[in-house]
Order: structure tokens, then C-alpha cells, then sequence
């Protein structure tokens, strides 16, 4: 999504802004339909008005629900739908079982809730049941949310009252070895530049890296259901969900796992989706282990590949070390004026370093399939640590600066992209602290994080903390901003909504 100017943003949302907590029952100024949330940059909420660092400090809880069972992802929000109980601003919550869940945003009440539970799905076929971290998203059509089931499908239900639809191709297979592949990243949901939108559902492996996975991700047309599968294994296998060995299809690489928090970002001004890969083969050709890989929108690449990749030259040292580039997406960046590199990106991952790549040209030799790239030296993580998380962007008002704020289990650091003497971008940190937390949100000049069984908001300018409140034990959960209400899931399986 583009940023709207004020001025130009439908009268309906302005007044519902001007009204703030007065916003009458099943009327929203805005909505959270996926990971994103609402800007094309990552963890960057640049329509909330209510929240501000002035008052934050007031948050109190407004409710606490119960799940069914513990959802290790990010609620969706969609106000003003039509239920059989009338109209109401719904959350949606996919948990780790297979359940899709929908509540009322206001007070917490189940509305509906479907699943698709993992049956005799058993991990590597052992005796833990197969399970997901995923997050549903919400057509921009408004009337469909789509969610990850543990039958190796993605499901299409109706936003009101939960019916499934099973035509027009849905259900849609992702995977066939759902013992072996798990579905780790949030669903997303792209509108590309030519009016078609997209549905993501990423693939990676379980924890240990054992079976026979090999991560991919398919791509399906919300306007027909056809779908595109690009294999990050064997790649030249296009449009393949690979069989179990022996009844199919198969691949002779595994591992290159997507499991990215937030599954694939997107550049409406290069119209190209990214994704990242962890441990895993690579050769330039056909398997694409622990590499940035641009793809159309649609989900092709090019030639039996991507149509770009960025590929560190120490990939082999990281695989051996079980230290994925893929811990964490691409961080896209806004222009940056006076620099010569139009679109940039910022990449983390478990070696502790950050990366600053040129979305234009990944490896810098016009192409996939070649090693290095990145944009100067590379950073160290101020607090040190691993980057599981997605890390968030921030425009500061004050002076239009862009900051990216990276948590980690070590604690927390902003830091700003800055032009050099030499005329480069470079990454200059500016504040941090040692709690740390998952992936944060920041809205109107605050950020908010959880990590620890607590629940933090920070000024975003300075880092000093603004408010906190005890909650549950925290995995990937993380916030989300909406309308002047936080909410968040927990390890101890509650949903917990807090306004002031």
C-alpha cells in the first residue's frame, strides 16, 4: 500500500480519526489485513492517530479472551462486517492446531471458528502432532479471510459467519508432505501493479531441519485460484508440489526453507515480490539455499529460477553453522533522498550482521547466480544476537529520516539510514536497550514489542520506555495497532486487546 496523504484519504476515515475511542460499534478507520499490517513497509502503521507518546502510558486492558489453543502468530482486524449477530469489527487468530478463530474486537467474544486440525499428521513421522505458526489474511475484496490448514491446504472462508467456500479451486494444495513441511510465515496478500492480487503461503521445514522439505512457496490468483509454485529446491521443477519419494515428482536437494515471519514482502515501485531462504544447497542454478530472491508477483521467475538473488559469499559457513540468512525477510526501505541506489533493502540474519542491498540488482552483476553484492560493510546488530524477527520501519516526522528497529532475544536497537561522504547509504546505530522482545510495530511515533511475558511501548525517538504490562510467555507473537487498541496473542493462549 502506498502512503495517502491526509488530504486525500475518503472523508469517512478522517472523521472516524477525528472521533478516535468515540468511533461508533462496527466502524473502522482503518484495518489490519495481514502481517504488514496497513503500509507497504514492514512494521510501519502510518495511519494510527489515537495512540500517541503522550498518552500511551494510559493503556489499560480492555479485554483478555481465551483461544482455543495457543495461536503463535498475529491477529488480523476487519471492521464494519456483516454477522448474523450484526455488524461488528472482527480479529481473526489462526492457532497453532489448525483452528481459524474470529472474535470481536471490542469485547472479546467468539464469533465463529473453523479448523483443520493436523489429524495423524505427525512431525518427521514421530509422535509430535503437526502444527503451525502461520497468520491468516483478508482479501482486499473484504468478504474473504484465508487461513492455513494442517491438511496441506489454505482455506477460503466467508468473513461473517465463517462458511467455507469450495469452488472455484478451493481448497488450494500447498503441500503434500505436511509431516515434513510446515507452514511457518504469515499468509500475505499483495495487489500488484497490474490490479491482480495475490495470495503467499510460504513452506520451510520443522525445528532440526530433518525430513524430506524442501521450501517453497505458492502463489495463487485471488481473482481465478490458479497458482504458481516456485521450488527454492530444485527449481527448474516449476509449478510442482513435490510427492513424498517414490509417488511423484520429487526433488533430489532438501532443506531452503521460507520461513520468514512475515512470509514474502513486495516493491510497488520495482513490482517485484522478496523472499528469503535458510540452510540449504545452493549453486546458482537450481537450488538457492540461504539467498534473497526476487520474483514476479505472480510467483515466476525466469529460465527455471528466480529473477534475481542476493547470495552472501560465506553461504556454505552459514549452512554449516545452521546460521540462515533466512531467519528474516528483506526490510524494504522509502527512498532515501540524494542516494544513488533508488530501492533499498536492509537483511538480517542469525550470523548477527545486517545487509544493505540494492533491490534493483541483488548481486550487483545483473542477474542470479552470482555471489556477494551487499552494499558496503556489513553491520553489526547493536545489541548482538540473531534476527528471527521482522524488523520494522520508521519515518521520523522531525526530520522525514528512515529508521529501522530491530529485536531479537537480545534486546532492542533503532538505527537510522544515513548517506556517507562517499555519497552510500550506510546504517548508523542510534539507540538500544537489552529487552528484548519479537517482531515490533511502530504507530505514531511509538514502538511496541513483546518479549519475556512482557508487553512494551517505546518512544520510538529516543528508546525510553513508555509503558509495559505483564502478559503470557512470548514465541513469534507479536502486536499489532489498530484504531487505538493493541492487541496481542500469548504462550498461554489468551488474546489480549488494551486501549486507553
Amino acid at each position: 500500500m502506498r502512503r495517502v496523504p491526509l488530504h486525500v484519504r475518503p472523508l469517512a476515515i478522517i472523521l472516524a480519526l477525528a472521533v478516535g475511542t468515540l468511533m461508533p460499534l462496527g466502524v473502522a478507520a482503518y484495518n489490519w489485513p495481514a502481517f504488514s499490517g496497513v503500509s507497504q513497509y514492514v512494521g510501519d502503521n502510518d495511519q494510527e492517530t489515537i495512540l500517541t507518546p503522550a498518552n500511551v502510558g494510559g493503556l489499560h486492558r480492555l479485554f483478555q479472551a481465551t483461544l482455543p489453543t495457543i495461536a503463535d502468530g498475529v491477529p488480523v482486524m476487519l471492521g464494519g462486517v456483516a454477522t448474523p449477530g450484526g455488524p461488528k469489527d472482527l480479529l481473526f487468530v489462526t492457532t497453532r492446531a489448525g483452528q481459524i478463530v474470529a472474535f470481536d474486537a471490542h469485547d472479546g467474544t467468539e464469533v465463529w471458528q473453523q479448523a483443520y486440525g493436523p489429524g495423524d499428521c505427525r512431525i518427521n513421522g514421530g509422535a509430535a502432532a503437526c502444527y503451525t505458526t502461520s497468520s491468516p489474511a483478508i482479501d482486499p475484496n473484504t468478504q474473504y479471510v484465508y487461513a492455513y490448514g494442517l491438511d496441506g491446504y489454505v482455506h477460503k472462508y466467508a468473513v461473517g459467519d465463517g462458511t467455507e467456500r469450495t469452488d472455484g479451486g478451493w481448497p488450494e494444495l500447498v503441500t503434500r508432505k505436511g509431516y515434513d513441511e510446515k507452514g511457518s510465515s504469515a499468509l500475505n496478500i499483495v495487489t500488484a501493479r497490474n490490479g491482480s492480487s495475490y495470495l503467499y503461503v510460504a513452506h520451510a521445514g520443522y525445528p532440526g531441519d530433518r525430513g524430506d522439505y524442501q521450501g517453497h512457496l505458492t502463489t495463487i490468483n485471488l481473482a481465478d485460484g490458479s497458482q504458481h509454485v516456485f521450488n527454492a529446491a530444485c527449481s527448474d521443477q516449476v509449478d510442482i508440489h513435490f510427492f513424498p519419494s517414490g509417488q511423484g515428482p520429487d526433488c533430489d536437494a532438501v532443506q531452503t526453507a521460507i520461513w520468514v515471519r512475515q512470509g514474502v514482502v513486495y516493491d510497488p515501485d520495482t513490482d517485484k515480490i522478496y523472499t528469503v531462504t535458510g540452510n540449504g544447497p545452493y549453486d546458482g542454478a537450481r537450488n538457492w539455499g540461504e539467498s534473497v530472491i526476487a520474483l514476479n508477483p505472480d510467483g515466476t521467475g525466469a529460465n527455471g529460477g528466480p529473477l534475481d538473488a542476493y547470495t552472501p559469499p560465506n553461504f556454505a559457513q552459514l549452512t554449516s553453522r545452521d546460521a540462515d540468512l533466512g531467519s528474516t525477510a528483506p526490510v524494504i526501505l522509502p527512498a532515501l533522498p540524494n542516494s544513488p541506489i533508488a530501492h533499498l533493502a536492509v537483511q538480517g540474519g542469525k550470523d548477527a550482521k545486517l545487509r544493505l542491498l540494492n533491490l534493483d540488482d541483488l548481486s550487483g552483476r545483473g542477474g542470479p547466480g552470482h555471489i556477494g553484492g551487499e552494499i558496503g560493510p556489513l553491520v553489526d546488530v547493536p545489541q548482538g544476537g540473531q534476527v528471527l524477527t521482522a524488523p520494522a520501519v520508521w519515518i521520523n516526522p522531525a526530520d522525514q529520516s528512515v529508521w529501522v528497529i530491530v529485536t531479537n532475544n537480545a534486546g532492542i536497537a533503532a538505527l537510522q539510514v544515513v548517506i556517507g561522504d562517499d555519497g552510500m547509504p550506510s546504517l548508523r546505530p542510534l539507540w538500544q536497550n537489552a529487552n528484548g522482545g519479537t517482531s515490533p510495530v511502530v504507530a505514531n511515533g511509538v514502538v511496541y514489542y513483546a518479549g519475556g511475558g512482557v508487553i512494551r511501548a517505546l518512544d520510538a525517538a529516543t528508546g525510553n520506555e513508555l509503558w509495559h504490562d505483564g502478559i503470557g510467555g512470548i514465541h513469534w507473537e507479536s502486536p499489532i495497532v489498530v484504531n487505538g487498541v493493541v492487541y496481542i496473542t500469548d504462550g498461554s493462549g489468551h488474546l489480549t486487546a488494551y486501549g486507553v
